[in-house]
């Protein structure tokens, strides 16, 4: 059996003021056509569909045309849990809809997908909370799936029947995930959990995350997930949360992060985005597959000495979204940053990193001298905050615009 695992497609999400729906389109297609040339049996997506709970809804259309082409027509089930940047009762709200194309959506821990015929040859065979087995066409063995979308504190509290924080609530989840195991997997089938949490080896380094996602480090007071908590029947653990490509160590299988299929922030820098191929046989180890995905532009962060150089850089890597960094002794003038703004269409942050100014020590001391003139007193002022620098002409015309006013 082949089952492509995706996730964290943040549908919606724009670079501050850069739109991104386009590449999220493109990269979408890109997917399609790995699961088509693949020929997937099963598509997982582990959650953020979107990147809000009230997505645009050209967001909303992307996403339900993806998932419908994922399908390839409804011969192909496709499974899509919630994360935390989603509204879990606008996923279960496309029910309906899901049911016709043979997609199932689980938006809570202990979501109950009610039993119904998908419109594909596949079948659901049985349901529990947070819980489904199905048949899949041409293949013999079923496939069984815990289902964990994220849930915040008082959902987990709710779920699992405890009112304090920490280890009892991380003992609820793992008992409930070992009763499903228990229960509904065995050797004769295919295991798999899919969840969005954010998970570690126990006594190891944590894993990298981007600058959207360190909300999510307190997951319903549990702190984190770790990998040794996941039930010895599954095969592989499909997650989402976290940007960057990774296997968790410490499980009894493969504990994935796939990646988003798009670098969100500049935390992701020159990051290669991947969906993963997963080969699995019942009773069998698995074999993984991350498939880098060429679509979409990098995110690049680098830094120079002069100006000339950021722009002949900036000319030369057109195709990318680029936050620079100027090392310089003294602040970028409005022509230096109207020229950088100029070489590249897709210049997101300027950052002058002013250094090498020491300001005399007899001159961070000395007495303000009330005798002086406004101008003279701004002037001191604006070096006193910033190492010595002097304020340039446009700053002090400014500042007598400002006088004038007032005089007024």
């Amino acid at each position: 059996m082949k089952i492509l695992h995706t996730a964290d497609w943040h549908l919606g999400k724009r670079l501050l003021d850069f739109q991104r729906f386009q590449e999220q389109q493109t990269v979408l297609e890109e997917i399609i056509a790995i699961a088509d040339r693949e020929q997937v049996d099963l598509i997982v997506v582990a959650g953020d569909l979107f990147d809000t709970f009230n997505p645009d809804p050209r967001a909303e259309d992307l996403l339900y045309s993806t998932l419908k082409q994922l399908t390839a027509g409804g011969n192909r089930p496709v499974v899509v849990i919630a994360g935390n940047h989603d509204n879990p009762d606008r996923i279960e709200a496309q029910d309906h809809f899901g049911r016709e194309c043979g997609i199932i959506f689980a938006g809570f821990p202990k979501t109950e997908v009610r039993a119904y015929a998908l419109s594909c040859e596949a079948k659901l065979l049985r349901s529990a909370p947070g819980f489904i087995e199905l048949k899949l066409p041409g293949q013999g063995a079923p496939v069984r799936l815990i289902l964990t979308p994220y849930a915040n504190e008082a959902r987990m509290r709710s779920y699992f029947g405890q009112t304090s924080f920490g280890d009892e609530l991380r003992q609820q989840l793992q008992h409930h995930w070992a009763t499903l195991a228990d229960t509904y997997m065995d050797a004769k089938g295919i295991n798999l959990l899919i969840a969005h949490l954010f998970v570690m080896k126990r006594g190891g380094e944590q894993p990298e995350e981007s600058d959207d996602e360190r909300s999510i480090l307190q997951v319903g007071g549990a702190s984190v997930v770790y990998t040794d908590m996941i039930p010895p029947q599954v095969q592989y653990t499909a997650l989402g949360h976290l940007h960057r490509y990774q296997e968790i160590a410490g499980g009894p299988s493969p504990v994935v992060y796939s990646s988003s299929p798009l670098a969100y922030s500049f935390a992701e820098a020159d990051q290669q985005k991947y969906v993963v191929l997963v080969d699995a046989e019942p009773g069998q180890a698995v074999t993984i597959t991350p498939i880098p995905l060429k679509t979409g532009k990098r995110l690049l962060r680098p830094r120079f000495k002069r100006v000339d150089e950021a722009v002949d850089w900036l000319k030369e890597n057109p195709d990318c979204y680029a936050e620079i960094t100027l090392q310089t002794p003294t602040y970028l003038t409005s022509e230096e940053r109207r020229e950088l703004q100029q070489a590249h269409g897709s210049l997101v942050t300027i950052i002058p990193d002013v250094r090498d100014i020491e300001l005399p020590e007899q001159e961070t001391t000395q007495a303000i001298d009330l005798t002086q003139s406004m101008e003279s007193l701004f002037a001191d002022y604006f070096k006193s905050k910033n190492k010595g620098q002097e304020p340039n002409d446009r700053l002090q015309q400014l500042f007598k615009e400002i006088l004038a006013t007032e005089s007024e």
